[in-house]
């Protein structure tokens, strides 16, 4: 989910928090808990910090490592001394089991929408997104503020919050039914055979899709019960240019992301241009489509990469071609 949801999850927990009679009757420990609810449902996102190494290693590291299994833990543990250094609480394993609840399920939700996380590594590391959920979901975060405007006006926030996540998890089935409808719909209208992903959008009953066979991808749109495709391309066999630049390390954390990936090899005065973009994120820029995540890669006449990008493009060619050079010759490793 987006940094307002989650921070929005995170007061939530501290009021469903007060369900729990230890924390209800214990002054401090409530507060304790605000602040470890808070601080958890933010943390396993403090991978974005690997921003400052350029966005390859963003796009390689965010909703990995620090969304595993066992940072589930490491995240608790450091978050419960850091608040017991300065709140010490008697009742620590309260504080403890709202703090490891917080980053929880910080992960959890984070697996309903595209993006997915690595959430069973080490054991896999593949990617599970499920794909129910848009990653800024105004149902949810909107249940959020009617109940704090209710905690504000007196009512009991733990009865408050239970009925609101009980509200929730109800809406979570309704978009897993949803979703459904809408694969069932996209396989309806298409009548292929192949792997079907189908991606949730901020409308209710709009979706977009991407579908692989075994020779073309297709791009499209749900609306309700009806699909229609938008773009289609011929998977392209690997040829040398491709390799040659797979060995780029940008590449490399691009493809380690995505499965989705088209790549097109296009020829240029200075060599070739390789090109990956992800199918999931296709958008409209002046009447004009664009993928907006983009692995891009420039090749010699002698397959000697001279420059390359990895990150997402709003604006379109413009933008990437502002981001590389031709007679660039860089530093692989």
């Amino acid at each position: 989910m987006d940094t307002a949801t989650h921070f929005a999850m995170g007061f939530g927990l501290a009021a469903l928090a007060h369900l729990d009679p230890v924390v209800a009757a214990t002054p401090g420990l409530a507060e304790a808990v605000m602040l470890g609810t808070v601080i958890g449902s933010q943390a396993p996102d403090l991978d974005g910090l690997t921003r400052l190494l350029g966005s390859s290693a963003y796009i390689r590291n965010h909703r990995g490592v620090s969304h595993s299994i066992p940072a589930l833990f490491l995240w608790t543990t450091a978050i419960f001394l850091f608040i017991q250094s300065f709140m010490t609480q008697a009742y620590w394993g309260h504080l403890l089991a709202w703090i490891f609840l917080a980053v929880c399920l910080h992960v959890f939700v984070d697996l309903f929408n595209a993006y997915g996380t690595q959430g069973l590594s080490p054991f896999s590391k593949k990617w599970i997104a499920l794909n129910w959920i848009f990653i800024f979901d105004p149902f949810i975060f909107g249940s959020h503020l009617v109940g704090f405007m209710l905690w504000m006006s007196g009512a009991q926030p733990g009865q408050v919050f239970m009925y609101i996540y009980l509200l929730i998890a109800g809406y979570y089935y309704l978009r897993y039914r949803m979703h459904k409808r809408a694969t069932e719909a996209v396989v309806r209208s298409l009548k292929v055979e192949g792997e079907y992903t189908i991606i949730p959008t901020i409308s209710l009953n709009q979706w977009t899709f991407v579908v692989k066979t075994a020779a073309r991808w297709y791009v499209g749109e749900v609306h309700g019960t009806e699909s229609i495709v938008l773009d289609t391309f011929t998977i392209k066999s690997e040829n040398e240019w491709i390799r040659a630049a797979k060995a780029d390390k940008k590449v490399q954390s691009f493809l380690y992301f995505t499965s989705l990936a088209h790549v097109e090899v296009r020829e240029q005065s200075f060599g070739y241009e390789v090109r990956w973009f992800d199918l999931r994120y296709r958008a409209r820029n002046l009447g004009r489509s664009h993928y907006m995540l983009v692995a891009c890669v420039y090749l010699d006449k002698e397959g000697q990469i001279r420059d390359s990008f990895t990150g997402w493009i709003h604006r379109g060619e413009e933008q990437l071609a502002k981001k590389l050079d031709p007679e660039k010759e860089i530093q692989l490793g």
